[in-house]
């Protein structure tokens, strides 16, 4: 199974693909690794796209313990690699080996989280109301209500996490979990490890006997991707990248004759205000953490901290005289491949030519110059100068970050206002803030984003049932759904309506005797009867 051939997977079966081949690039050494990976054709994904459509009617009405099933014996394959695994992300990635050993962890743990959900099985949300013959004016219908499974999807990989966020990722896992066949797009810039992943999830389909095209992994080019996009038989998309990478996918899915839904995560610079009183009280310790939010993972986290909102007072120069020496002090690191390397230095070099932004800090150690590596920054910017200036609050995805210094709360109010969507957004306030402020800070920083964080940094995103990684448009292509958590299994449902079904004929969650033994509604009120 650890053997890369280059080819892609579906079904049993494997693939060699007829259009164009590439490699993958170590980036610590900017060279190219050895094997190559083959481009599937247009008729080769029409091969792929038809199986997938012929598996979905036998893997949608699978008992979900089958499901369940599964997706434990992926997290199981995963985890027979061994270290083959995560050593291949770190050739192709550069990512630590601690770092991809723990989101190897992460991908297994929402894989049994997925498991454990459907086996439990009330996330189908089943509603009953039943019949009521004797009803005046009108008799009333037996009605019964409940989530399925919309069809095959098409998950594309994000270069920052070449496991969690990839081929046995969330999108991936949830969309099995919800009963759907999944198409993989392999990431070119972890292509190995994407077919490590894809056959240790072939091998979890032949071991459980799951239909034959639940799940494909393909080697595609931008082209053959919107086509799997703009196929017919394809559902729903999940996404995880960049601004332009997502629209141009939900630009394909609205002009198809059947729109879908696009999940996208695409660009979030994530704010933290501090207010005056947690200023005075802890800035120099909320200097420190957030220096250390900043360069994890050298930036590369879509939840990186990337505007920090601070006020005029007496404790200001201490905490950016802080922030400043801990950036200082942080070497250059690799970052996941020249071309994020080279956005990133394109937009540091920007913004730091922008007329109202100066340089607080860099590195004091220069990045290599033949090396993708990212040289840790603060910036600082005035409240007036980022009304003014829209470029102010673009993404700069890396180790980087722009303190904007405001006259007031009000003006950081007014900076937060002109803001788009963003996934996370952070509030330091002292006891005294809250007793003095004239703002509600939470209703306004919820407005802006999908999870808000009091006196923490928002790297590290937890995989439970109460997260909710999205925000408003652009850090999400649709604010009403997850990423991460048990939420994210919604995406790829919907609801349907059984009116006057013999009880033989409904799905199990909704016969009467509830089979399952799941949690149901019963004429609004919840209980396993």
């Amino acid at each position: 199974m650890s053997t890369i051939t280059g080819a892609s997977l579906f079904g049993s079966q494997t693939l060699t693909g007829e259009g164009a081949a590439y490699t993958a690039t170590a980036p610590a050494r900017n060279e190219s690794l050895p094997e190559s990976f083959f481009n599937i054709s247009p008729a080769q994904a029409e091969q792929v796209v038809q199986l997938a459509s012929a598996a979905f009617g036998p893997y949608s009405q699978l008992h979900p313990h089958r499901r369940a099933e599964f997706l434990e014996a992926i997290a199981d394959e995963i985890e027979a690699l061994g270290d083959v695994l995560p050593e291949r992300a770190h050739a192709e990635s550069g990512l630590p080996m601690a770092r991809l050993t723990g989101e190897r962890g992460r991908t297994c743990g929402q894989l049994r989280m997925f498991a454990r959900l459907v086996r439990e099985g009330s996330w189908v949300d089943a509603r009953i109301n039943p019949a009521l013959p004797d009803r005046q004016p009108l008799p009333r219908p037996d009605l019964r209500r409940m989530l399925v499974p919309l069809g095959p999807v098409v998950v594309f990989g994000a270069s920052n996490f070449p496991l969690a966020f990839s081929v046995a990722g969330g999108d991936t896992a949830s969309a099995l979990a919800a009963g759907c066949p999944v198409i993989v797009k392999a990431h070119p810039a972890h292509p190995g490890t994407s077919e490590l992943v894809g056959r240790a999830i072939q091998a979890a389909a032949l071991k459980t006997e799951m239909p034959d095209g639940t799940f494909a992994l393909v080697h595609a080019d931008n082209a053959v991707a919107q086509a799997l996009v703009g196929h017919p038989v394809v559902k729903a998309v999940g996404f995880t990248g960049s601004r332009a990478g997502g629209l141009a996918l939900l630009r394909v899915a609205q002009a198809r004759p059947e729109p879908i839904p696009v999940y996208a995560e695409m660009s979030s610079v994530n704010p933290t205000v501090i207010l005056a009183g947690a200023m005075q009280e802890r800035g120099t310790a909320i200097a420190e953490g957030l220096a250390g939010s900043i360069t994890l993972g050298v930036g590369q986290f879509c939840t990186n901290p990337g505007l920090v909102f601070v006020t005029q007072t007496d404790k200001l120069n201490e905490f950016l005289g802080t922030l400043g020496a801990k950036i200082r002090a942080t070497v250059p690191a690799t970052m996941l491949n020249a071309g994020i390397c080279d956005h990133y230095r394109t937009g540091l070099d920007t913004l730091s030519r922008s007329a109202e932004v100066e340089v607080l800090a860099e590195s004091e150690t220069d990045a290599r110059s033949e090396a993708t590596e990212g040289r840790p920054a603060v910036l600082t910017t005035t409240g007036a100068a980022f009304r003014s200036n829209p470029a102010l609050s673009h993404e700069v995805f890396g180790p980087s970050s722009l303190v904007v210094v405001c006259q007031d709360e009000a003006e950081v109010a007014a900076c937060l206002q002109t803001m788009e969507g963003q996934l996370t957004a952070t509030l330091f306030a002292a006891d005294s803030d809250l007793q003095t402020s004239a703002y509600n800070w939470v209703a306004l920083l919820q407005q802006k984003a999908g999870r808000v964080l009091f006196g923490g940094y928002p790297t590290g995103v937890e995989v439970c049932e109460a997260m909710t990684h999205g925000g408003p448009f652009p850090a999400t292509s649709d604010a009403r759904t997850t990423s991460v958590g048990t939420a994210a299994i919604e995406r790829f449902a919907r609801p349907v309506t059984y009116q006057s079904f013999p009880n033989a004929l409904l799905p199990l969650a909704l016969q009467q005797e509830n089979p399952l033994g799941i949690w149901r509604e019963i004429d609004g009120v919840r209980g396993k009867e």
